[in-house]
């Protein structure tokens, strides 16, 4: 058996192409390919490896369009172009007893509980879907008068306010121009890119901040918005009020109660909620003129809307801000003179 010795030397060799290949295992010459063999084409040797493939097997055409595939022979996959938006697969599932697509009816639907409508479920249309969004607004607003008809109350004393947030600014336009007035948006950034522009054109537009706020977006939030909703600590407090008096506007407050004293969410605890509005209003001097919750996700949320038109009641503040699309309902029943819906308008955030 042969023996190297000198390995690197044989490596040398090869590469000047004096003498083949020598296995390591069988110590026999093997033939190794030709620089041209190995060389790619210059027709492919600027394309990626799946541009190679589709050139070697013939399946795309010069003439074809760049989000058209072609079918591959059955097995092989389909590769779609990038970009296309299509879904890659293999023909043998594509093609075994079905159509392309047939499974779409076996996919999981959308739950609900039992004696919900169908059509009381959160809508998705795209979001810049201007006819979309006024029919949407068109069947909430019909679903607030009937809540407030249940409750013995007019339909005007519950206002609606159109969560806008992560949907541009062509969908707000599309909900102005169907009549909705009032939007909450969660993040200032977001709402100093929207709002400022659209005032003008739109005077009685107001603006709620909905989402957690932190004391250097004070200034911001009391610059753009109408009303703050998420007032839930003496640090804001004293940032809010700092900010009021350098901007010389004094919108609307509402303290954010923890009605269920979650760990992950933002809002004053139960056991504090008496002596934060108190000096919120009396120690910081701020215009609190009601209170906001979000109940937990799993419950009934009603026991939570009803401890807080106590709390309000119990402090004269005559605003709660409760209730969203999946459960502003109960919220009117429970008093809410604000409810706050955004996927049953804009459609699913992604």
């Amino acid at each position: 058996m042969l023996s190297i010795k000198r390995p690197g030397a044989a490596r040398r060799a090869i590469k000047k192409g004096s003498k083949p290949a020598l296995s390591r295992r069988s110590g026999r010459w093997s033939p190794t390919p030709s620089a041209s063999a190995a060389r790619p084409s210059p027709a492919t040797s600027n394309c990626s490896p799946r541009c190679r493939a589709s050139r070697a097997t013939g399946r795309s055409s010069p003439g074809a369009s760049p989000r058209a595939t072609t079918p591959a022979p059955r097995g092989r996959p389909i590769i779609a172009a990038r970009g296309s938006g299509r879904r890659t697969g293999s023909l043998n599932s594509q093609s075994r007893d079905k159509p392309p697509g047939a499974g779409r009816a076996n996919r999981p639907q959308a739950l609900r509980a039992p004696g919900t409508a169908a059509d009381s479920l959160p809508c998705e249309p795209a979001m810049t879907d201007a006819l979309a969004i006024a029919q949407n607004l068109s069947r909430i607003r019909a679903r607030i008068g009937e809540a407030c008809a249940r409750a013995g109350r007019p339909a005007n004393a519950v206002t609606l306010v159109a969560v806008s947030k992560t949907n541009p600014v062509e969908a707000v336009e599309a909900a102005l121009a169907a009549g909705q007035m009032v939007f909450g948006e969660n993040r200032v950034q977001e709402a100093a890119q929207k709002f400022p522009g659209l005032r003008a054109a739109y005077p009685g537009l107001r603006l709620h901040i909905i989402g957690g706020l932190q004391t250097n977006k004070a200034r911001d939030a009391v610059r753009i918005a109408d009303v703050i909703e998420t007032l839930d600590r003496p640090k804001l407090a004293q940032a809010i009020a700092e900010a009021m008096a350098k901007e010389g506007r004094r919108p609307d407050v509402l303290v954010q109660v923890n009605t269920g004293d979650e760990a992950q969410k933002s809002g004053c605890p139960r056991a504090e909620a008496d002596a934060f509005i108190r000096a919120a209003r009396d120690d910081f001097g701020l215009p609190v003129t009601g209170l906001m919750c979000i109940p937990p996700v799993e419950g009934d949320p009603r026991p939570h809307f009803a401890y807080l038109a106590n709390l309000a009641a119990k402090h004269g503040l005559p605003i709660l801000s409760m209730g969203m699309s999946s459960d502003f309902e109960a919220a009117i029943a429970e008093g809410a003179t604000h409810v706050r819906v955004g996927s049953a308008i804009f459609g699913a955030r992604g």
